[in-house]
């Protein structure tokens, strides 16, 4: 199992700092150089992780645990409008980027509306290509009672909106409604600390689900290898090329193009095709990979002894 940390220091011998990442068996997911500083996204092996902040030291640097990171989170809007997508789900995705997630703000086509909302079947399916959701609601409570139909989702869900407590079926973290400001006072810093903790509570649920039965290979190491082996993937502008998520990745690639390429990759003994479902992603026809459990993927290798 990996340990996703990130690493803030100077040039000073970044790259002999680079090596001994390598040395022990770790990756560099991202890397950011603005002038004199460095910043990484880094997955090491867990029992380097008191090794690795005593040798960033003597880089200038230090390591900041990250508990998100690894993950893939939609922030879900009932729309795109004004009215239900203010300064609120543009802070709340900031603020998932400070602990490492990498969100997908969405807005829903038919969500407005407290008894005509509707959730799209092509919208439910792409909220469930990520690990979590959060739902960026309003202020009235009876509205948010209304609306839980647009919630039912096969993944976490974590609901925010003004009331400061609800009773729905769902987490829930208040004193995060509508605002004409940012999110920049003391009760709202609060909030959204709240609503960190929430979610990191249940992703750490859902990698605990996922140990007793994890990926045949870690996503941060079919990552390295599809960058090894596709150039393709250094001529994407995003900065994120390739999202880890907790059971697979996100190609940004054109699943037309390069999908059958994608299959080809080799990790370790394995195809990727024959330890991993490779389809055709709902978000601008990318390429999503989910790798199956150790125990599928040796089944099937053995199926025909039993």
């Amino acid at each position: 199992m990996y340990e996703i940390v990130r690493y803030e220091g100077g040039v000073y011998k970044n790259n002999i700092f680079k090596e001994w990442i390598e040395d022990i068996g770790g990756f560099i997911i991202q890397e950011h150089v603005m002038q004199l500083d460095v910043y990484m996204t880094l997955a090491i092996p867990q029992n380097e992780l008191e090794n690795i902040k005593e040798e960033a030291k003597k880089y200038k640097g230090k390591i900041i645990e990250t508990p998100l990171a690894g993950t893939e989170i939609a922030v879900v809007a009932p729309s795109l409008s004004r009215h239900h997508l203010p300064h609120t789900a543009c802070d709340i995705s900031e603020y998932l980027r400070r602990f490492g997630a990498k969100p997908n703000m969405i807005g829903l086509a038919r969500g407005v509306g407290r008894d005509i909302a509707q959730l799209r079947e092509k919208e439910k399916r792409l909220i469930e290509e990520h690990d979590l959701a959060v739902y960026v609601m309003g202020n009235f409570e009876d509205c948010i009672k209304n609306k839980t139909h647009l919630f039912d989702v096969d993944i976490p869900v974590v609901v925010t909106g003004g009331p400061e407590k609800i009773d729905i079926p769902y987490p829930y973290v208040g004193n995060l409604g509508r605002r004409s400001h940012r999110l920049r006072h003391g009760e709202e810093i609060r909030a959204l600390r709240r609503m960190v903790e929430v979610i990191t509570e249940l992703i750490n649920e859902k990698r605990r689900e996922l140990s007793y039965d994890p990926p045949i290979v870690p996503p941060v190491v079919v990552k390295d290898e599809i960058e090894k082996q596709v150039d393709e993937v250094y001529s994407i502008l995003s900065p994120m090329p390739i999202v880890t998520q907790l059971d697979g990745l996100r190609v940004k690639l054109d699943y037309d193009k390069y999908a059958d390429k994608i299959r080809e990759v080799k990790v370790k003994n394995y195809m990727l095709k024959d330890i991993a479902d490779i389809k055709r992603s709902e978000m601008k026809n990318y390429i999503l990979i989910k790798i199956k459990p150790k125990s599928e993927v040796e089944f099937e290798m053995h199926k025909d002894k039993f």
